[in-house]
């Protein structure tokens, strides 16, 4: 432990987390439109889709393969990602209401173009920053353990973990923005989702270390897949699509993609 200190490990956490915040302040320099809504709807559909299918399965399949073969692995993630899908059905019942989030903005009343976008990109920050606290809880412990094991590779997976943070920060801060206008909010709000990495890294530490292990932790990226697709499809791609702006939503959508999973490799 004297050569792998905890404080050296959490401060890996910690930027990786950090990062959140920093990408959603990308989005702040713009001012807020429908257009503008429509693309980072879809940008942020597609990197939840991506990090979904494109890193986290992967992985995990890879490991649970190895544990056993590649068909009882394979019908284990399918089985997790449904439970997943399932947990985010169940969470959007716990979204605010709509006149709730009328009342959250200071809206009146009223069925206006310009407040039911607002309201629904507000649903939409509020599912994406829900789906990516639970995504960067496991993420956060496996950056905690990973630099106490070893700093050089804590050091690397946290700088990687914080690189492909940056595009999630703009799922949870554009929605946000454009639904707020306020600058405070909107960059809380990423932040806030990106703090879940050493908050849950901590707890488990001190709490949960006894219960945790390498099969836990895997099933719950594949179960946090789940609920990232089930987010990514349901609340961020088709809230975009029912703003009117079907092109930006679909460019968004591809660059968040396409992009996201040039940078996995990269990073790979």
């Amino acid at each position: 432990m004297e050569q792998n200190p905890l404080w050296a490990a959490l401060a890996m956490t910690i930027l990786a987390g950090l990062s959140t915040g920093l990408g959603g302040l990308l989005v702040l320099w713009a001012a807020p439109s429908q257009r503008l809504l429509g693309r980072a709807l879809g940008f942020a559909a597609g990197v939840m889709l991506a990090v979904s299918l494109a890193d986290l399965l992967p992985g995990s399949l890879e490991f649970f393969a190895r544990e056993y073969s590649m068909g009882p692995a394979g019908a284990l993630c399918g089985a997790l990602m449904g439970a997943g899908m399932l947990l985010a059905a169940w969470m959007q019942r716990l979204l605010p209401e709509e006149e709730q989030l009328r009342t959250a903005l200071a809206m009146p009343g009223g069925e206006g173009m310009d407040q039911a976008a607002r309201v629904q990109a507000l649903r939409c920050g509020l599912a994406a920053g829900l789906a990516l606290v639970l995504h960067n809880l496991p993420e956060g412990i496996l950056t905690l353990f990973s630099g106490i094991q070893d700093p050089r590779t804590g050091l690397r997976l946290s700088l990687a973990i914080a690189l492909h943070n940056l595009p999630e920060g703009v799922s949870t801060a554009a929605p946000i923005w454009y639904a707020t206008h306020s600058r405070v909010r909107s960059a809380g709000a990423a932040f806030l989702s990106g703090l879940a990495e050493p908050a849950g890294a901590l707890l488990a530490y001190f709490a949960l270390a006894p219960l945790l292990s390498s099969q836990l932790l895997q099933g719950l990226t594949i179960l946090t897949a789940g609920v990232m697709c089930w987010v990514s499809v349901a609340e961020l791609l088709f809230g975009g699509f029912e703003l009117g702006h079907k092109r930006d939503t679909a460019a968004g959508f591809a660059a968040g993609l396409c992009g996201m999973i040039l940078g996995i490799a990269l990073l790979a």
